[in-house]
């Protein structure tokens, strides 16, 4: 019924915990998970994850706050794209948020990571999964120019696609991102108390455009903020949704689920 589209169950606060979690997931009605890559030398254990578990999925990509770690070169991430059930590129995008003493034009390396992904999802024909926080403008800006729009695709490659997930941006954004055929993934923080401009955003994006997420471990719902999310609790996110919406929560599941079928395609042609 539900899907979340990203998760983080190779982190350290989850992975010991797979079996419980997969019966939650089924008590909830959650079908399947994506389990996010964050770095090259993770990307095993999140693999692992994907082939012992049917519900599970996997992707390829170095999170842009990922700094002392592998640089993943075009090759990388190719190789493992090729693996079966890996069904996306990222995380990726810019983060400009913990600058560290650095200025943005120091962020350089992040934003030749960030081209490398796009250029890895062209090749592949992947979607990407984006991250972007305090660097909406680059993120933007950036995908446009490496990822095919107004050219035609005229290197023969076809034009990015993908998801800007765990969406905190403003309705310019959503609109930009939208205007690329990108979706929009929604967490638990639409949940919260002070996330009301948040959630006129997700008035504002069609229903057809979304997809849920749990971002777990981390951004549990409500009534659980504060304790360690998983997948089994995204329906809170689509419960909130539907209240936004004005429509039956197995109305936003079945929309959302298929919003990222459509997205994940190789998930369902693996499946078959």
């Amino acid at each position: 019924m539900f899907i979340d589209s990203h998760c983080h169950l190779s982190f350290p606060e989850l992975r010991e915990q797979i079996p419980a979690i997969l019966d939650a997931m089924q008590q909830a009605q959650v079908d399947r998970a994506i389990c996010i890559s964050t770095k090259l030398e993770e990307f095993d254990t999140v693999h692992a994850l994907a082939m012992d578990h049917a519900p599970l999925w996997a992707t390829v990509g170095v999170h842009p706050d990922e700094a002392e770690v592998q640089e993943p070169t075009l090759d990388d991430l190719l190789a493992r794209a090729a693996l079966p059930r890996v069904v996306g590129i990222g995380e990726t995008g810019l983060d400009y948020y913990r600058l560290n003493g650095r200025s943005v034009a120091d962020m350089e390396w992040q934003r030749e990571r960030y081209r490398t992904h796009i250029q890895a999802g062209r090749q592949t024909g992947l979607p990407l999964v984006i991250h972007t926080r305090s660097a909406s403008d680059d993120t933007l800006a950036i995908l446009r120019e490496a990822g095919g729009f107004g050219s035609g695709a005229s290197d023969g490659l076809p034009v990015s696609r993908g998801v800007f997930h765990c969406f905190t941006e403003t309705e310019a954004v959503a609109r930009a991102a939208l205007d690329l055929d990108f979706y929009i993934s929604f967490s638990g923080i639409l949940t919260f108390r002070n996330a009301a401009d948040l959630r006129e955003v997700a008035r504002f994006v069609p229903l057809e455009r979304i997809l849920i997420e749990t971002d777990s471990p981390y951004l549990a719902p409500v009534p659980h903020r504060g304790k360690t999310n998983n997948p089994s609790l995204v329906p809170f996110v689509a419960q909130q949704i539907a209240e936004i919406k004005g429509l039956p929560v197995e109305e936003v599941a079945r929309v959302t689920s298929a919003n990222t079928e459509h997205l994940f395609d190789r998930m369902m042609a693996q499946a078959c």
